[in-house]
């Protein structure tokens, strides 16, 4: 089958700092925030051991078998821009413009330059893509490597002639790459190899088959090299046993599994208005095609088995079904809809541009239901919040022990992220809910000052007790926070502070301890 001529076009070195400079300015307010969530709990900390210390293995937070790249690459940037947040954002506006560019490529290899300028544009303003553009989070980086492979691996399935070395070499060391940065980003380069592995049922092409095969099942050795060093290190394979426990084995029921399914089906179709999309692929499907273009047939087969093995590998692995676990997918998903719309529509542009303001609207809009912040710019309402209670705690109270839950005990105990400049004891437990501020009523001795604050986003209105929530709060960890003043009560204190933002908040409780001064009679002198 004969290529596409987009080697007409812009080329790709040149439309870099285009992408880059447009995501950089799109994102402006943002790259001076202090760090988010994951990045404060995990990613920035170990990214710090390997840059002062070089362990691969991070020893100032909870270690687990994550492959040591986004911390190699952040300590990278770190020698360039010094430690200080806004290079680090920058940075990764960097890695979303390249990742961006693969997309780029890809669809313009598959579907010609008009479709791929309007898949690449979607991608950028999509709600998830769009924040995950400056997280410091180990997806974006296996999202970029992900998407050049794919460019590449693709461009294969649409030519007859036998793949040369060099592309072989260049998708086993990408897809290698995007292994080393997030481990379960080998699920597609595996899914992959199981389809080339299919297809050698068929004596033609048998030859391309097998080393397609080859190269993309190399990437799995270095992967296994890393958790055998891991284990070596720490005597577990893939992490602590409660670390397994929540991302792997405990995820195995039938039951659990198939409500993780539906809700990854709606991530892939519904969340964070792509119902806008696949409702205008719908309606394109229902009109008579007016332009014969489409995506090739082993193209089209490649990527429905690397959406499908991920949706169902992302349905299993995962304790939180966070969406950036599904970067990758997003820009497969609107490419396929952006392809139809132009084969069936003369003024197609009008969904692309009807697509935008739905996107958009997600960035700001928050939806009718329970989801991660990071989802849209939520992330940014938390990290405010955060922010205010932190300062007022290190300036009104900086001899006070705080009680209160990941990850703000990191933001208050490490001044690298940036919430305070001078660390401030802390007393963690486990989330908000009654039954943990119970525990910590219990020994009131041990703090005097608590941060507590919305750990998960729940509409107004929701009423967690009914069986779909039911499910959430048994599989996914999804709760009740109590509320400041109801956690004053429990824990017999009172709120100095407290703020709240599109249906999230966060609050400051002191609490009056009164202290036993017991007198002695000095002894004699001897």
């Amino acid at each position: 089958m004969r290529l596409l001529p987009y080697d007409r076009d812009i080329p790709l070195w040149m439309l870099y700092p285009v992408f880059f400079v447009a995501i950089y300015l799109s994102h402006l307010t943002l790259l001076r925030l202090p760090y988010y969530w994951d990045e404060a709990g995990y990613y920035i900390p170990a990214a710090l051991d390997f840059y002062r210390h070089h362990w691969l293995i991070p020893q100032s937070t909870l270690a687990n078998s994550h492959p040591p790249l986004p911390s190699i690459l952040l300590t990278a940037a770190w020698h360039v821009t010094g430690l200080v947040i806004s290079g680090t954002r920058t940075f990764i506006c960097m890695v979303s413009a390249a990742a961006l560019l693969g997309i780029y490529r890809l669809a313009r290899i598959l579907a010609g330059v008009p479709v791929a300028a309007a898949t690449t544009l979607l991608t950028a303003i999509y709600p998830i893509w769009f924040t995950q553009s400056t997280l410091a989070h180990a997806d974006i980086f296996a999202a970029a490597f992900t998407l050049w492979a794919l460019s590449f691996y693709l461009e294969i399935k649409l030519t007859t002639a036998p793949p040369c070395e060099r592309k072989l070499a260049t998708i086993a060391i990408l897809f290698t790459l995007a292994a080393l940065s997030k481990e379960t980003a080998i699920v597609t380069p595996i899914a992959l190899a199981a389809w080339e592995a299919w297809q050698l049922r068929r004596p033609e092409n048998r030859r391309a088959h097998a080393t397609q095969l080859a190269a993309l099942l190399s990437p799995a050795i270095p992967l296994a090299a890393w958790f055998a060093y891991y284990h070596h290190k720490t005597g577990y394979t893939f992490g602590n046993p409660e670390y397994l426990r929540y991302n792997a084995t405990a995820n195995f029921g039938v039951h659990r599994i198939t409500i993780a399914l539906l809700h990854r089906a709606m991530h892939l179709t519904l969340h964070m208005n792509l119902y806008v999309a696949t409702t205008c692929l719908l309606t394109a499907l229902l009109m008579p095609r007016v332009r014969p273009d489409r995506i090739a047939r082993p193209a089209l087969h490649a990527i429905a088995v690397v959406l499908c093995a991920n949706w169902i590998a992302f349905s299993i692995l995962g304790g939180a079904l966070l969406n950036r676990y599904l970067l990758p997918l997003y820009p497969l998903i609107l490419l396929f809809c952006v392809v139809q719309w132009h084969a069936h529509m003369q003024r197609w542009w009008l969904l692309v541009a009807l697509t935008s303001v739905g996107f958009l609207a997600g960035l700001f809009v928050n939806p009718p239901y329970g989801f991660s912040p990071e989802d849209n710019l939520a992330y940014r309402d938390m990290i405010l919040l955060h922010q205010q209670a932190v300062s007022l705690i290190a300036h009104q109270y900086p001899q006070a022990t705080v009680l209160t839950a990941w990850p703000a005990t990191n933001e208050l105990s490490q001044p690298d992220l940036g919430y305070t400049s001078q660390p401030v004891a802390t007393v963690p437990i486990q989330d908000f809910t009654f039954a943990e501020l119970q525990s910590a009523a219990a020994d009131p001795g041990a703090y005097d000052t608590a941060l507590i604050f919305s750990t998960k986003y729940i509409p107004p209105g929701l009423d967690i007790g009914r069986s779909g929530e039911s499910s959430a709060i048994r599989y996914f960890d999804f709760h009740q926070d109590v509320s400041p003043h109801a956690a004053a009560l429990m824990l017999h204190g009172e709120v100095v502070w407290q703020g709240r933002h599109n249906g999230q908040w966060a609050a400051v409780l002191r609490f009056p301890r009164s202290v036993e001064a017991r007198l002695s009679t000095p002894a004699p002198p001897l």
